[in-house]
């Protein structure tokens, strides 16, 4: 399906995934302007506020608004797949300006096999696949390592922060064979995630790979509902 996805965004005719204007020229689904747009944005380190306990450091691309916001909706949930490199590219930028060093594994969030399912693919793995591609052009030595696995949960969106607490510290679990090589490496871990809003699940599944040897150094994420005014990455 998502061969057929990308190849149906570019030879048909389709509203730009930012503004949503049609009879625009589009680039990987948005339009000149928008793609600038997103070009503008500069990483920032982020935290909720409150943060949960064990709260990464994080940096993300821009706020959950304006364009990047409807790319993020246009390609997680409408089955945009041309956004994946353009959003998966910018998310290599964030790692890149999080200074990882000469290498770095990239660990995605994993999503739910329903949520892969109902969405016709993985999208954050797409996404990690196209940041890693990024950094390795940059010459960073960017691997991907997936040490966690999702179990089937109810959707969070409703929940409270103590409740997508609680439905993250039972819905991620760990696979052995991948933290054990991970253990065995001195290359920086990176979790990655499209956006991060009460920060629960980066802070349950920075923990627990923390608890199983695996030191996590940050986070990077494309949008952040924020709730506070942003930090520089030079202050953070």
């Amino acid at each position: 399906m998502g061969f057929w996805a990308t190849l149906t965004d570019l030879v048909l005719p389709s509203a730009c995934a930012g503004c949503g204007a049609a009879g625009r020229p589009l680039r990987r689904a948005v339009c000149p302007a928008c793609e600038a747009e997103l070009r503008t944005l500069t990483p920032f380190a982020t935290s909720p506020d409150p943060a949960p306990p064990g709260f990464p450091p994080c940096a993300a691309l821009g706020p959950y608004a304006g364009v990047l916001r409807s790319a993020l909706l246009e390609f997680k949930e409408r089955g945009r797949r041309a956004l994946a490199r353009p959003l998966g590219v910018l998310l290599g930028d964030v790692v890149a300006a999080s200074a990882p060093g000469p290498a770095v594994v990239l660990v995605p969030v994993p999503s739910t096999p329903q949520a892969i399912r109902a969405r016709q693919g993985d999208h954050l793995g797409a996404l990690t696949g196209w940041a890693a591609w990024r950094l390795r052009d940059a010459g960073v030595r960017a691997t991907v390592a997936r040490p966690l696995r999702a179990r089937s949960r109810a959707d969070s969106t409703e929940l409270s922060a103590a409740g997508r607490r609680a439905e993250a510290e039972s819905k991620f679990g760990l696979r052995a064979p991948e933290v054990g090589r991970l253990r065995d490496t001195p290359v920086p871990a990176i979790l990655l995630d499209d956006i991060v809003t009460t920060g629960a699940t980066l802070a349950v599944v920075s923990a627990r790979l923390e608890a199983a040897g695996v030191p996590v150094t940050g986070a990077a994420v494309l949008a952040a509902t924020l709730r506070r005014r942003p930090l520089s990455l030079e202050r953070a």
